[in-house]
């Protein structure tokens, strides 16, 4: 059995190569992929010996070359190649942003078992998955701990045409107590700085603002099959609740686990195989004090307020909110705008008229760079 990791570097990246040193001594590391973090990588490839690496910021490895041993270290044409004429037992995506698309087409046709956390990929390209047979060419398995959570759930009960309702949870993140408006001098630091998951700062940022569970809602409908119409949102603090599932007959069912990132990514390396796991990751019942759901209010999360009204029917609509989004989050990164101007860019990016075709992936590619060279070369509040 081999694996290859795309986004090896990441919070996904090394809880995986977490999991397979405490559990899989016999699943084989084949390829490891970065964007920019070359001194972790090196550390990885010394560590796992994979036979094949990639790092977006090729040059960062000049000074690596003898660190890296046998292992190939491939350009993107390279890599792009390999997997459209290699197959491999499991993959996992974790690419944060849109970039993850450069890679989907390969991975889906060089795997047997994707587990995907990139987001992005299925809110920008989830309108294709059905059309372009995604689901019958490789096993999808959702590693973001909500759609985790329904897709186990479905798995065993299969009754998803009785469902009437699937409510993802969101914990709010570290401002779901305060006023939006008395966020504007938040730090970049404080912002990132979530109460309950350990994730990259995309993901923080998104879960203080909410847009997050917005595009866990997209992310929902596409993987599922579930209408809009069925899905929904509440803030839950103690984040033990993942999903909450009502079916017609007026029975509710709550997905509870411990919040750790390792407890999906577990059950996809576990994925049709029977082994005994050396860590306890039970959730202990007794130790709950309380649950506690809270409706979203606006003046606190007024992102979602505009998202309810976006028309989802049309694909680009959720690009655009998707791209605004992330490029709102690097300027706020960079310290070029204040938090609450996040919920403002978004809404000014959502709204632009541009409607180019996106009916496979190098169209949403070049749907993303023509949006964002618009926005590289005007003023964001001039759009």
């Amino acid at each position: 059995m081999n694996i290859n990791i795309f986004g090896s570097t990441g919070t996904i990246g090394v809880k995986t190569l977490e999991l397979i040193d405490d559990n899989f001594p016999k699943l084989r590391v084949n390829l490891l992929c970065a964007k920019s973090n070359s001194n972790l990588l090196i550390r990885q490839i010394s560590r796992y010996k994979p036979k094949y690496a990639f790092l977006y910021d090729l040059d960062k490895l000049d000074n690596f070359k003898s660190k890296i041993g046998k292992t190939k270290i491939l350009n993107l044409n390279e890599l792009l190649s390999y997997l459209k004429s290699s197959k491999s037992n499991l993959s996992v995506l974790a690419i944060s942003g849109y970039k993850s698309l450069y890679f989907l087409d390969s991975i889906i046709q060089n795997t047997d078992n994707l587990g995907i956390a990139s987001k992005e990929a299925i809110v920008s390209a989830g309108h294709i998955f059905k059309k372009k047979k995604y689901f019958n060419k490789t096993n999808i398995f959702p590693l973001d701990s909500e759609h985790f959570s329904i897709f186990e759930f479905l798995n065993k009960i299969k009754m998803k045409e009785n469902i009437s309702k699937i409510t993802l949870t969101a914990s709010g993140g570290p401002f779901y107590k305060m006023k939006y408006k008395d966020l504007k001098n938040i730090s970049f630091a404080k912002a990132i700085k979530h109460p309950k998951w350990k994730m990259g700062y995309k993901n923080s940022i998104d879960s203080a603002t909410l847009v997050n569970k917005c595009l866990e809602l997209i992310e929902a409908h596409y993987l599922f099959d579930i209408p809009f119409s069925k899905l929904d949102i509440l803030i839950h603090p103690e984040a033990k609740v993942h999903s909450i599932i009502e079916y017609d007959n007026f029975v509710t069912h709550f997905n509870l686990f411990k919040n750790d990132m390792k407890i999906p990514i577990l059950n996809f390396l576990l994925e049709k195989k029977s082994k005994k796991i050396k860590k306890n990751q039970n959730l202990k019942i007794s130790t709950i004090d309380s649950l506690n759901f809270k409706k979203i209010k606006d003046d606190i999360f007024p992102i979602y307020s505009f998202f309810e009204k976006i028309n989802k029917k049309i694909p680009q609509n959720i690009i655009k909110f998707n791209i605004g989004n992330e490029y709102a989050v690097n300027l706020f990164k960079n310290k070029k705008i204040k938090y609450t101007d996040i919920y403002k860019i978004i809404t000014k990016v959502t709204s632009l008229n541009l409607y180019s075709s996106v009916n496979n992936i190098k169209d949403i590619i070049n749907y993303h760079e023509e949006i964002e060279d618009k926005l590289q070369t005007n003023s964001i509040y001039n759009l």
